[in-house]
């Protein structure tokens, strides 16, 4: 099995997001990849906060997901692929595709064919109904955050991380999960393996979207598991309780 893995973000952070959950995989011998999205290349999140990049808010998850491809198709070999939130989403269109050798999918974003819940829709709520909300970025106010994204963490490390790698989110993005426009699978093309997961303090991504995206893609012929996170919200990749979260991907990896 591959020795390389591309952990891929989700929406409202940025790469660095994954600067302690990748150190298992590092000492574990695995040469680990962070690449960002579209239009975020060479900047900051002081920067991107200050000033987002022309026509981010207008991102879609096609455009990323061409851009990841890129990416892991000029690695020397096919990596696994890690994705959290909106990442986890990105990693079941690529494994669609047929790249990467196997997926983790961290609370991942709604796939098409999943109608959201009322939690979920209720995080919605708020960008999608902006006036002209498809064209602009959505920032998380510190407060909110900590309350949808980080509520498994301690208030301090909520904050640290906001101050740190938060960033506004491509409102597009959203409105396209919502109505499944470019974010449909079908399990039947998947070979590789692939590992879902749920935090049931998940706030944003409910453990009901995750089994949801599991009962569809367990229609695949290819391997298909599930693991459950008790306590863990959707910032499961960096509050107390990460390291239960990397030792599982971990195995399952080392089990294929």
């Amino acid at each position: 099995m591959t020795k390389t893995i591309v952990l891929i973000h989700g929406a409202w952070v940025t790469s660095e997001s994954w600067a302690t959950f990748r150190q298992p995989f590092e000492a574990a011998g695995y040469s680990v990849h962070t690449p960002t999205w579209p239009l975020l290349d060479g900047f900051t999140a002081a920067e991107i906060n200050a000033r987002p990049p022309e026509g981010f808010g207008a991102l879609t998850v096609g455009r990323v997901v061409d851009h990841l491809q890129r990416f892991i198709e000029a690695l020397p070999e096919q990596p696994i692929l890690i994705g959290h939130s909106f990442g986890g989403l990105y990693t079941q269109l690529l494994l669609d595709r047929g790249v990467g050798a196997a997926g983790v999918a961290l609370n991942p974003v709604l796939i098409g064919g999943i109608v959201p819940g009322p939690t979920t829709l209720g995080a919605a709520l708020p960008i999608l109904l902006r006036p002209n909300g498809w064209n602009r970025p959505y920032a998380f106010t510190r407060e909110r955050w900590f309350r949808r994204f980080a509520n498994g963490a301690p208030r301090a490390l909520s904050d640290e991380a906001y101050d740190t790698y938060v960033i506004p989110a491509p409102s597009r993005i959203f409105y396209q999960a919502a109505s499944w426009i470019g974010t449909l699978v079908d399990p039947r093309r998947r070979t590789a393996p692939l590992l879902i997961t749920e935090g049931d303090a998940d706030r944003l991504v409910t453990p009901y979207l995750s089994r949801s995206a599991f009962n569809i893609q367990r229609r695949s012929a290819a391997r298909t598991d599930y693991a459950a996170f008790p306590g863990q919200s959707h910032f499961l990749i960096a509050e107390p309780g990460w390291e239960r979260v990397a030792d599982t991907a971990l195995r399952w990896i080392q089990d294929l």
